[in-house]
């Protein structure tokens, strides 16, 4: 085999090996060929993109398909361009390393993301081609997390949600206000929440909090959901004819969770906070506040999680593309932490609940 190696790398900006916005990748291209060797061109790609796609089987054994896809850039760089008038440049046996720079648009883009049904990639192409012969191809993901928008109203503006339910058999009336201080929070903060009870029933009531995620995918009309609860909490039993009670709850949003994903026309990631009262014998009143993480922000120096400013956060949709701009760099770099696919997109929970 004439092309012993082709492969693509790029280094870290911080130890999580993740970039954002605006963000500068240095890498190269690696083409390892045991003799001299005709080549048309080689190309870097640089892509960025979503995709959803499902199935849905319907009577008589007829199944369709739903598919859709959203574009954020696509960058095409030549690193070598035939120059012979066979449209053919020639290159000697060897090791050849083709460092290139490419700097991520600095717009509103969704973060990464995986699942079984959607996905949302950022991946960097090397295409080899040689008369005659197939394309070979080599290609590396990178873990993009879009930086925090800080312009969406709403974000730190409080909550509030009211349920009141009248109880069978004359038992009487239980009601519940339940207010957060905010709609948006960081990973690892805690979220105070407040629950205000009035029980005049006759039955005894217990508030319970669950904080769960909703993936929602959308294509050709339709929309397919998926929930997940990602964890629980419960207070202390309020008896019956107790009157009115005030309660707090502090939650800790889990720091291993994905941020919100909101700027994607046909993938969604959102959190809600689902407060009800369990009662026996009795459909349970609840309510539902949305939630909104925000992404962690990463010192490109010290590689440290920095808080982020207290100012007004947000997510909201992707503006118009800006020009991408190139350039080269040496090739004197330390590696790439190693990359793992099955680290960056982990395989697809059977705990979510399925919905259409």
């Amino acid at each position: 085999m004439t092309v012993k190696k082709l492969h693509i790398e790029y280094d870290a900006v911080n130890n999580r090996n993740t970039f954002t916005n605006g963000d500068t990748i240095n890498g190269r291209i690696i083409l390892e060929v045991s003799k001299e060797t005709k080549v048309q061109s080689l190309l870097f790609i640089a892509k960025g993109k979503a995709r959803v796609c499902w199935s849905e089987h319907y009577g008589n054994n007829q199944t369709h398909v739903y598919w859709s896809d959203e574009k954020y850039y696509s960058v095409k760089h030549h690193m070598i361009r035939e120059s012979r008038q066979d449209g053919t440049e020639v290159i000697s046996r060897g090791k050849h390393v083709f460092p290139f720079t490419f700097k991520i648009p600095d717009r509103k883009m969704p973060s990464s993301f995986h699942s079984s049904v959607g996905r949302i990639v950022h991946k960097l192409k090397a295409e080899l081609k040689q008369s005659v012969k197939l394309k070979k191809k080599a290609k590396t993901h990178f873990m993009f997390v879009s930086k925090a928008d800080m312009d969406t109203p709403g974000l730190l503006v409080p909550q509030q949600e009211s349920k009141d339910k009248s109880l069978a058999f004359g038992s009487g009336n239980v009601s519940m206000d339940v207010h957060a201080k905010k709609m948006g929070y960081k990973l690892g903060e805690a979220m105070y929440v407040n629950i205000q009870i009035n029980n005049a029933s006759s039955r005894s009531v217990k508030p319970k909090f669950e904080l769960y995620e909703k993936r929602s995918f959308f294509a050709q009309g339709q929309r397919k959901v998926q929930t997940r609860t990602i964890l629980k909490e419960k207070s202390d039993v309020v008896e019956g004819r107790s009157g009115q009670k005030m309660l707090t709850k502090i939650i800790a949003i889990p720091r291993e969770l994905t941020p919100s994903i909101l700027n994607c026309s046909i993938l969604k990631l959102e959190y809600r906070l689902k407060v009800y009262l369990d009662i026996k014998c009795a459909a349970d009143p609840k309510v539902k506040l949305p939630i909104v993480i925000l992404p962690e922000d990463i010192s490109r120096e010290s590689g440290e999680i920095q808080p982020l400013p207290p100012a007004r956060f947000g997510l909201e949709a992707f503006g118009n593309p800006n020009p991408q701009t190139w350039g080269t760099t040496s090739p004197a770099m330390s590696p790439p932490p190693p990359y793992e696919a099955s680290a960056m997109f982990p395989s697809f929970p059977s705990e979510y609940k399925t919905t259409l």
